[in-house]
């Protein structure tokens, strides 16, 4: 698998795209650094131009790995996009994320409301949905050739676990893997995404104020640290978590390294 381990353009501005990024070219704690241009996320596909597809088509994505449950999916079609023959649909509901639906649509959330809902969702994601990840995993190591995208419908919950785990699995620190989650929030459009979500679905009052808003359209610590406090206490860290949930050995872990981190020697 051809790779580059030189810095590219980590938020990719295509046309219709939502949070689309590479999330290559971090530097791992053995002083090799993730390969550029092989590993991506964003939110929905459905919006991208013909412009915009005609961009994507450069990254050489060979697998889409789709989290979004089968409502999102009938909603937003990902489109047939060239090069892009491996379909993997993952469908990731957590029980909070239910519980937070059902809220708001009786009415509105206060701020700290907000907040607890996504830890909620973040905790889940961690505790119940290590067999859809491991899946995920499976695929990925299956992938010989071309690159990999993994989404969901913003890129930032399901999708931003998704590449935490992948980016440990890679031996990238977690000083590191939460500036990446955090990256979300300048990668989406406040004034054009969010807010047709907001509209699209009625939530009138998450229009109040930003930091409302984006407390459940944009990412803060707290969200991924409680995936992290999830795997502390079932798992005693992300490393034991990674072999006894997602089911990767050490043989597993450096055949992904061997395909997506370049050494420091070379």
């Amino acid at each position: 698998m051809s790779a580059d381990a030189s810095p590219q353009p980590r938020i990719l501005r295509f046309e219709g795209a939502v949070n689309l990024r590479d999330f290559g070219g971090y530097a791992t704690e053995d002083g090799g650094r993730v390969a550029s241009g092989q590993l991506f996320r964003c939110g929905t596909l459905a919006d991208l131009t013909q412009a915009g597809q005609r961009a994507f088509a450069k990254l050489g994505v060979k697998l889409i790995c789709d989290l979004r449950r089968a409502d999102e999916k009938a909603a937003e079609p990902t489109p047939d996009l060239v090069g892009a023959s491996g379909r993997l649909e993952v469908p990731i509901d957590p029980g909070s994320a239910v519980a937070m639906r059902e809220r708001l649509n009786e009415g509105g959330l206060t701020l700290q409301e907000r907040i607890d809902f996504m830890v909620g969702i973040n905790r889940d994601l961690a505790s119940n949905h290590a067999e859809d990840y491991a899946r995920m995993f499976e695929r990925l190591l299956a992938l010989e050739d071309g690159a990999f995208l993994v989404h969901c419908s913003a890129g930032k919950d399901r999708t931003g676990f998704a590449c935490a785990l992948i980016l440990h699995a890679l031996g990238v620190n977690e000083a590191t893997v939460l500036e990446d989650y955090l990256l979300t929030n300048e990668a989406l459009d406040y004034e054009g995404y969010v807010h047709k979500r907001i509209r699209s679905r009625l939530w009138t009052d998450l229009e109040a104020d930003r930091e409302s808003t984006m407390a459940l359209f944009g990412v803060r610590p707290e969200y991924l640290r409680a995936a992290y406090d999830a795997i502390a206490t079932e798992f005693a860290g992300v490393e034991h978590y990674l072999e006894q949930a997602i089911g990767l050995d050490g043989a597993a872990r450096q055949r992904l390294r061997s395909r997506y981190v370049i050494s420091a020697a070379a």
